[in-house]
C-alpha cells in the first residue's frame, strides 16, 4: 500500500462514517414529559424577598470542542438551554434553579457565532449530535434535570453552587457579577466557568477508537435574568433586569 493511500484511508471511512450519520436520522426519542415544578427551597420561609428567574431573558450556555488525530472532520459544538426555571434571594445571597435536557438545543447559528465557531454542521449532522448527547452520553431519559443550588457571602462576587448532573454533585466555585436594581426588584447574574464530564461521571463522547472525540472539558457561561413576581404579572412589564 502506499504512503498516500495508508494516511488516506482512515480520513476516508471517517467521512464516509459522517455522511452516512447525516443521511440516516436518528431514532425518535420519547417526547418528554412534562416539567415538574421546582419545590420551594427551604429558605423560602425565612422571609426575605424572593425573585423569578425569567427564562425568556435567561441563558444557559455549554461550549464543547473536539479532540483526537481526526478533530479536523468533526466540530466543536455550543448547547443552549433557554428554560431555566427557579428563583433567587438576593438578600439571602441564594438562588436555585433547574433545566431538563431534553430541552436543550444545539448549534443555534448564532450561539456558534458568538462562541467564535468557524465551521457549519448540517441539519442533520445536528440531529445527531443532539441524539448522541441526550441518549448515549447524558442518559437523559434516566437523568433528565440539571439541578443547581449556589449561595454567595455578603461582598463576595465568588458563588458556592451545588451542580448536579447525571445523577452526581459537585460544589464549585463560580465567579459572577451581579446587578440589582436599586428597589431590589430585578437582577442580573453573570459568570463563565470550565467544567470536566468525568467529575460527574460521564464518558466523553468519541468514536473510531477516539480519532474523533468529544474533550473532558466543557466552557459553561450564563446570563439570568430575575425578577419580582408582581412585576411578572404586569401585561407588558417586560421584566428588564438592571443595567
Amino acid at each position: 500500500m502506499s504512503t498516500v493511500l495508508r494516511y488516506a484511508l482512515p480520513a476516508c471511512i471517517c467521512a464516509l462514517l459522517a455522511a452516512c450519520t447525516a443521511l440516516t436520522p436518528p431514532p425518535a426519542l420519547t417526547p418528554p414529559a412534562p416539567a415538574a415544578a421546582l419545590p420551594a427551597p427551604s429558605w423560602h420561609a425565612q422571609g426575605a424577598r424572593v425573585l423569578q428567574i425569567v427564562p425568556q431573558q435567561s441563558l444557559l450556555t455549554i461550549t464543547v470542542r473536539r479532540s483526537g488525530p481526526l478533530a479536523r472532520l468533526g466540530h466543536d459544538h455550543v448547547i443552549a438551554s433557554h428554560t431555566l426555571q427557579g428563583t433567587v434571594a438576593p438578600a439571602l445571597g441564594r438562588t436555585e434553579f433547574q433545566f431538563r435536557l431534553d430541552e436543550l438545543s444545539v448549534d443555534e447559528e448564532g450561539l456558534r457565532q458568538a462562541a467564535g465557531l468557524t465551521t457549519t454542521p448540517s441539519a442533520d449532522a445536528i440531529a445527531g449530535t443532539r441524539h448522541n448527547m441526550l441518549v448515549r452520553v447524558l442518559d437523559a431519559e434516566r437523568y433528565p434535570v440539571v439541578h443547581i443550588a449556589a449561595r454567595r457571602e455578603a461582598g463576595s462576587k465568588v458563588l458556592q453552587a451545588d451542580i448536579t448532573l447525571h445523577g452526581v454533585t459537585r460544589t464549585v466555585p463560580v465567579p459572577t457579577e451581579i446587578v440589582e436594581a436599586a428597589d431590589g426588584s430585578e437582577l442580573e447574574a453573570s459568570g463563565k466557568l470550565l467544567l470536566k464530564q468525568s467529575d460527574f461521571g460521564i464518558t466523553p463522547f468519541a468514536i473510531l477508537g477516539g480519532a474523533m472525540a468529544v474533550q473532558d472539558q466543557m466552557e459553561l457561561a450564563f446570563r439570568i435574568t430575575a425578577t419580582a413576581e408582581e412585576k411578572l404579572s404586569v401585561p407588558g412589564s417586560g421584566a428588564s433586569p438592571a443595567r
